[in-house]
């Protein structure tokens, strides 16, 4: 059963925790609404439903049009206690039954649900009178009202709670507690997101080995069914939006409702787009240069084979709402093996990788882990000659260049949401209110005049989703990248920096983009890769090519 009083229970502590010393010792009461089910635009067409994260996290409640009313006080009985946790469910009607699911009876609801009593929505109101009757003076918190970013507390719930001469309502410390409560993972948490990394993994796998089924078998035309559509077992992947099809596929085979977010499948010089979701393009079948964004051609009808190039297939499902998140890249064409240049740059996303899963600990702050892909992917640079070897290290890093190749953050905390509890993701100066960064604890200056030499600019760090020090029971992902792309590469005028070797840029610019990524659990002295499936350049061309 899904521990929602527990998940309760800690989202009170962290609440007291946030509160004016006056506050703290009040009854303290959530009221939360769940989402309801939405329609697309102005018609009676049905949205896919899914819960709203905050609310699910602490009813583990799929039903829709639900809502939550909680109540714990520090000092009294329901501190030694679990907290009175109510949760009210709508009743089913005729209209309910004949056109959709309806939601469970109370009794059916009661079985699965880790909350103190169950009723049914209509029943709200006599139900908040009551509890401001008994806790006199209670501080009742909601999400913040009035805001599109959450489901909307009908009128009736809220004005009863202003119209009290002894309650009062606030909007100003549920979500900061809420994530705060989020950010580190519990053991059932982990599980669930465990099982759908373990989904995700097996998916992209299985894209995998269909494009090693069509080199090793060959091509096959649709003239091949003889009049019939093509079976599962007879598609091929000759445009991205095959592969996302099949990725979606095996992971509704396997009991999955939700892609946690739109799947990125971006082929050939695509992949240098962080978050391309078009998906709608076919594999390149001639040669591809740094500006070839769009391709049009036919698959098949011109060529036998494909153009060597990669497939970054950046996606994951959701179990039970929680989220995975993996990146593969892949070789098409080249008979599933990488060009010399596109292993080249995928075995130095490894290296970025190795480098990062090397520090992951609680205490070591984030903004170290982005810093030493910065530094791994500067030596390997020089290394493969696209960077001068001349300049050290230092200098490059302290230019801002590597910024323009890797330009993202290396990874961000997952969990009911796949960019999770963003309002937390950033540590904050307690009294002065401003970011800490570089790992230092030093405080973000308005102008940065000095670039420092050890930790580079602050155009490296710009992008990062999560930047503080990593706590037992977080989950993050791990997920260096390498890109050509033609706008950040312009926009560094990358080709006349004195620390480019031009021509060598200019050959590794068709790669496009490689992006690595795993979902990584930090455990009480070092971390546990949540992600199955392979990333070794021998496994990834044995499957990619059809010999294993």
């Amino acid at each position: 059963m899904y521990p929602a009083s527990k998940h309760v229970q800690k989202t009170f502590e962290q609440l007291i925790a946030l509160l004016p010393a006056m506050e703290k010792t009040k009854p303290q009461v959530i009221l939360l609404a769940g989402e309801v089910l939405g329609f697309r635009n102005d018609t009676d067409r049905e949205l896919t439903f899914r819960q709203e994260s905050n609310f699910y996290y602490l009813t583990g409640c799929d039903v829709p049009s639900s809502f939550l009313l909680a109540a714990y006080q520090p000092g009294t009985s329901l501190e030694q206690k679990p907290p009175s946790v109510d949760l009210f469910i709508p009743e089913a009607n005729e209209a309910d039954i004949m056109w959709s699911v309806p939601p469970p009876s109370l009794e059916a609801a009661a079985q699965i649900h880790d909350v103190t009593r169950i009723d049914h929505a209509s029943t709200l109101p006599e139900a908040i009178a009551a509890m401001l009757a008994a806790l006199p003076g209670a501080l009742v918190h909601t999400l913040t009202r009035d805001s599109p970013r959450f489901p909307t507390l009908p009128s009736e719930f809220i004005s009863p709670i202003i119209a009290n001469e002894s309650a009062a309502a606030t909007d100003l410390y549920l979500y900061a507690a809420l994530h705060n409560a989020r950010l580190t993972k519990d053991i059932h948490e982990i599980e669930e997101i465990r099982h759908a990394n373990a989904i995700s993994s097996r998916a992209h796998e299985v894209v995998m080995r269909v494009l090693g089924l069509t080199v090793k078998n060959g091509l096959k035309s649709a003239a091949a069914a003889a009049g019939r559509p093509l079976l599962p077992g007879e598609w091929l992947i000759e445009k991205e939006a095959e592969a996302e099809a099949i990725f979606i596929a095996s992971c509704r085979r396997e009991g999955s409702v939700h892609q946690a977010y739109p799947p990125i499948v971006a082929a050939s010089t695509r992949a240098s787009t962080l978050h391309y979701c078009c998906n709608d393009k076919e594999f390149a079948w001639g040669p591809v240069g740094p500006h070839d964004h769009y391709n049009n051609q036919p698959f098949v009808a011109k060529a036998k084979h494909v153009f060597p190039q990669v497939l970054l297939i950046d996606a994951g499902c959701e179990w039970r709402n929680y989220a995975a998140d993996i990146t593969r890249t892949m070789p098409v064409g080249n008979g599933g093996k990488f060009t010399p240049e596109a292993r080249a740059i995928y075995s130095l996303v490894l290296e970025m990788q190795d480098a990062s899963f090397a520090l992951l600990k609680p205490g070591v702050h984030w903004d170290e882990v982005h810093r030493v892909c910065h530094t791994a992917l500067i030596r390997g640079f020089q290394r493969l000659g696209i960077f001068r070897v001349g300049p050290n290290e230092k200098e490059i890093l302290a230019s801002g260049l590597s910024a323009a190749f890797f330009p993202h953050g290396v990874g961000h905390s997952l969990g009911l949401d796949v960019h999770d509890v963003p309002s937390v993701s950033k540590a904050v100066d307690k009294v002065t209110g401003k970011l800490v960064v570089f790992g230092q604890g030093r405080e973000a200056a308005v102008e940065f005049e000095n670039v420092d030499e050890e930790w580079g600019p602050p155009n490296c760090y710009e992008y990062l989703r999560l930047r503080r020090p990593l706590a037992q029971g977080m989950v993050v992902t791990v997920e260096p990248g390498i890109y050509f792309s033609p706008h950040l590469l312009g926009r560094a005028q990358a080709h006349t920096s004195p620390f480019v070797d031009s021509e060598a840029l200019k050959r590794y610019e068709p790669v496009g983009g490689v992006r690595i990524e795993d979902v990584v659990h930090i455990t009480e002295d070092t971390y546990q890769n949540l992600t199955t499936v392979r990333s070794d350049v021998e496994w990834v061309e044995g499957v990619c090519s059809g010999e294993l």
